[in-house]
């Protein structure tokens, strides 16, 4: 089953970002990348379900926060997105944990409308 994982960062990792800093962030999310390449899992785009579909997850030192539907009580912003395919969602809420987003943000997986699917 493929799951949009959807990044939102807080604007102020940005807002200010000096090029070593942008290099920095360029490696760490350059390493989740490649994890997820390297596992297979990593595939491209396509049309979400609907919000109310979607599990928002939070990583706060060793507690997983999960919460249905989407993450609205934020001024963080989404910056970016990444396709997987994997076998369930507990797959997909692992890789999400992975994300670098959610250690200072929050990490909103939702599963992806395929061809043919109603």
């Amino acid at each position: 089953m493929q799951y949009m994982i959807l990044n939102y960062t807080p604007p102020s990792e940005y807002a200010d970002a000096a090029a070593v800093a942008a290099a920095a962030e360029g490696e760490v999310w350059g390493a989740y990348t490649r994890a997820l390449m390297e596992a297979g899992v990593f595939v491209g785009g396509n049309a979400l379900h609907p919000p109310h579909t979607a599990t928002t997850l939070r990583v706060r030192g060793e507690a997983r926060d999960i919460q249905d539907g989407p993450y609205a009580a934020s001024k963080e912003q989404f910056g970016g997105y990444y396709l997987i395919d994997v076998p369930d969602l507990d797959a997909a809420l692992h890789w999400a944990a992975l994300n670098p987003a959610a250690s200072s943000g929050a990490v909103e997986v939702r599963p992806v409308v395929t061809r043919g699917a109603a």
